[in-house]
């Protein structure tokens, strides 16, 4: 069950512009601890987690072809 993951704002000097595919994760805790292995500048990033455009918070459980997209902090004005 590949998950596809996006990345935004100052996310993406960590990860890059493109999208990373993660081949397996049960839950979005699993997929954050494979990023975190893979890019270890993230530990210490905030962000928001979104699977297929809704916002998820704890865990939350992956199936096929979710994409998941990490948010850093904005504000509004």
């Amino acid at each position: 069950m590949a998950v596809q993951v996006i990345v935004f704002g100052q996310l993406t000097d960590i990860m890059g512009h493109n999208p990373v595919t993660i081949d397996s994760a049960a839950d979005t805790s699993d997929l954050i601890e494979q990023l975190n292995q893979r890019y270890p500048a993230l530990v210490n990033k905030p962000y928001i987690i979104a699977v297929d455009k809704q916002i998820v918070t704890g865990h939350t459980t992956l199936s096929g072809n979710n994409t998941v997209a990490l948010l850093p902090p904005f504000a509004g004005g």
